[in-house]
């Protein structure tokens, strides 16, 4: 007698209510790729609106506005443009495939992911059903880091040829077999498939919107839940999959166009009448007498020396959505008026940090060049000539010289990196339809940014009067990558552990290290051999040659102090895109919206000049020359509210309760705040750097 779930505690249905938890603060509806990918929610755009979204690789010939409200911000802000370019161009891999009826349609799975673990596998580490021969796709080194394994299917599709319950195979489950399904049904684990390099979603309709559906990547493998009337929890697999293949016809042709993929799971316990054999017909899902799935009523339970059989309808259906446009469903921004929030609130940061600079220009430069009024006080004239004091000391080398110059040229060689991949991005090189393209761009851009960091990092030591070149050129080389490379190979010393997909190769490894060493570090000596042959930067003013006593301090001009008040305002200019871009790498979702990025990229690297001057100059009129490792840390130390802000939301944001993938998310949390600290540092560090001696180069000194 067929018995009903009860209720399954993590139902398909009801998932997106789990998701939406994040109070006031709209989840965003994307994601960055990374080497870490878990699911999404994606919101579908009402056809009455005219939102329409931006994803310039594989969104054809034509550019979108993000929403009306963007257009008019966007023309005012000139390097927002490149966002909507004009004419658009298809790139190679992701040009549109037209198919006639009945061409075979190559369906390939990806890994298994989730939110809870963030450790992927691969879909054939789990007993599903398989093609004669597994075949893997060709993978980019992004997609490799990511931990993306795609490969051939046994599903078997036709264009526009209908199939209804057919049956891909049937497996008998031993204890092993039952528990890896239980294990991957606990962590709620979602399978992946690409169909015409579009990832299958499931539609969710949302019951707190109208007409809003929500799109999750991937479908659950499985659901726990009880019998109706028992306590005892049971886990249920999906074993009968409800594909939607959406087209666009071509009426003069007669070819289509893949616009959608789509998928509703069912359980089923399957029954059939005598023995199995490859023609057998299912009593339970037969298209001749007309009976389908259309529920769970019925569910295939997962236990040891159970019968499962794996079965699949098709159905297409014709969409007015274009090819250009298909994306737009997975990336509809819904939550835009956030993103102008931010960029408002950092704009205020900026401007008045500007005001404060733009203070200190006029006193340092114009009233104090002139000759002081007659009305000044006594202890004003004294505050205007407090930095002139120091001018014997001020370009009086650092401790620690060295270092200083391998972390700048570092910094600098992050700057060109992000500033490319920005550009890049806007431009629409790196779009969520180019699978692991984003990191495999940052990887490689890194590598040949190498001859800024040497040009960088040997100029300064120069001018340090450092006779050392090669050795300083060195460090810059590898102190930075074989720090993040340690970190990087424990993790991936860990994921191994866990047999993930997530695990780098060696062979990959290996190519990583090649980069490394056959092409960033010859070319941070490139660069260095060129910065050190350039005559030495002159100081504007003579160095005493006995160091001058520093009075003592006032206790809101303590070194650890203004540090951690430097850091502040760069992280506030950012922290809500901080919180789109987490949630795209843990939550699984794409991100996209490059151009709110460029955006706020460039305040950041304004609000970190700015704070720095503001209390440099506070630093210099209290008579405290040692500002060069004080310059680098105070816009540096943005970083450690990075790091604290992620360990927020890693209990606020995430299910994780495993050790392993909390060692995961705080081992790479801490590469990504420790690159940012080189990041804003050195932008600090350039900017004290020519305050300085612009000051001192404006003013006569006796």
């Amino acid at each position: 007698m067929p018995t009903k779930i009860q209720k399954a505690t993590r139902d398909d249905n009801n998932d997106e209510k789990e998701k939406e938890r994040d109070g006031n603060v709209p989840r965003p509806k994307r994601a960055l790729h990374s080497q870490i990918s878990p699911p999404s929610l994606i919101s579908k755009k009402k056809k009455k609106k005219k939102k329409e979204s931006f994803s310039a690789v594989d969104m054809g010939s034509r550019s979108r506005s993000i929403n009306n409200s963007a257009t008019a911000v966007v023309s005012a802000l000139l390097f927002l443009f490149l966002v909507h370019g004009a004419n658009c161009f298809y790139l190679p891999g992701v040009a549109p495939e037209d198919f006639q009826k009945g061409d075979l349609l190559k369906l390939k799975v990806n890994k298994l992911t989730s939110i809870k673990t963030q450790l992927p596998y691969s879909y054939y580490s789990l007993p599903f059903c398989t093609p004669k021969k597994i075949v893997d796709s060709a993978e980019n080194l992004g997609e490799v880091l990511r931990g993306d394994r795609i490969e051939n299917s046994p599903y078997v599709f036709k264009m526009r040829e209908p199939q209804m319950c057919t049956i891909l195979c049937k497996i008998t489950l031993d204890g092993k077999t039952a528990k890896q399904f239980k294990e991957k049904i606990d962590d709620e684990y979602r399978v992946n498939m690409i169909l015409d390099n579009l990832p299958l979603v499931v539609p969710v309709r949302r019951l707190d919107q109208e007409s809003r559906t929500v799109y999750q990547l991937g479908y659950h493998i499985g659901v726990k839940g009880q019998y109706a009337g028992s306590k005892e929890e049971k886990y249920f697999i999906h074993n009968h999959l409800a594909f939607t293949v959406k087209y666009h016809k071509d009426s003069q042709t007669n070819s289509a166009r893949i616009v959608g993929f789509e998928v509703k799971p069912y359980s089923i316990k399957h029954e059939y009448e005598g023995k199995w054999s490859e023609n057998t017909r299912l009593t339970t899902c037969d298209p001749h007498n007309k009976r389908t799935v259309v529920n769970s009523n019925t569910p295939q339970e997962v236990e040891a020396k159970k019968e499962i059989i794996f079965t699949y309808d098709v159905d297409y259906q014709e969409s007015d959505v274009k090819w250009a446009s298909r994306w737009d469903a997975y990336l509809l921004m819904s939550d835009d008026q956030i993103h102008w929030f931010s960029i408002v609130n950092s704009l205020m940061i900026v401007l008045f940090l500007s005001g404060m600079v733009a203070m200190i220009m006029l006193r340092t430069l114009y009233r104090d060049i002139s000759r002081y009024n007659e009305l000044e006080t006594q202890e004003e004239a004294l505050e205007e000539t407090g930095w002139k004091l120091v001018h014997g000391d001020v370009f009086r080398p650092p401790s620690n010289s060295d270092l200083l110059c391998v972390y700048v040229g570092t910094g600098v060689q992050f700057l060109g990196m992000m500033l490319v991949t920005m550009i890049f991005a806007v431009l629409g090189f790196l779009s969520p339809s180019n699978r692991g393209g984003l990191m495999t761009a940052m990887l490689l851009l890194w590598v040949f940014m190498g001859i800024f960091a040497g040009y960088a990092s040997a100029r300064l030591y120069k001018m340090f009067k450092g006779t050392e070149w090669k050795k300083v050129t060195l460090r810059t080389a590898v102190m930075f990558p074989a720090i993040v490379f340690a970190i990087f190979f424990v993790l991936n010393a860990i994921i191994w552990g866990q047999k993930s997909s997530g695990a780098v190769p060696f062979g990959t490894m290996f190519a990583l290290v090649l980069l490394w060493f056959g092409i960033s570090v010859p070319l941070v000596f490139v660069g260095g051999y060129i910065g050190f042959r350039k005559p030495a930067i002159e100081d504007p003013v003579k160095t005493n040659k006995i160091p001058r006593q520093i009075p003592e301090q006032a206790w809101y001009m303590n070194p650890v102090f203004s540090i951690l008040i430097g850091g502040i305002l760069p992280f506030g200019a950012v922290f809500i895109e901080l919180f789109f871009i987490l949630t795209s790498i843990w939550l699984n979702q794409f991100y996209y919206i490059f151009g709110f990025l460029f955006l706020v990229f460039i305040i950041l690297l304004i609000t970190c000049a700015e704070i720095t001057i503001v209390l440099c100059y506070f630093q210099l009129c209290s008579e405290d020359y040692l500002w060069w490792w004080r310059s680098y840390l105070t816009s540096g130390s943005s970083a450690l509210y990075l790091f604290l802000y992620a360990t927020f939301y890693f209990f606020t944001k995430l299910e994780i309760t495993k050790l392993v993938s909390g060692m995961l998310y705080f081992g790479y949390m801490l590469i990504a705040s420790y690159a940012f600290f080189v990041l804003t540092g050195s932008i600090g560090f350039y900017a004290c750097f020519w305050f300085t001696r612009l000051i001192y180069s404006s003013v006569k000194i006796d």
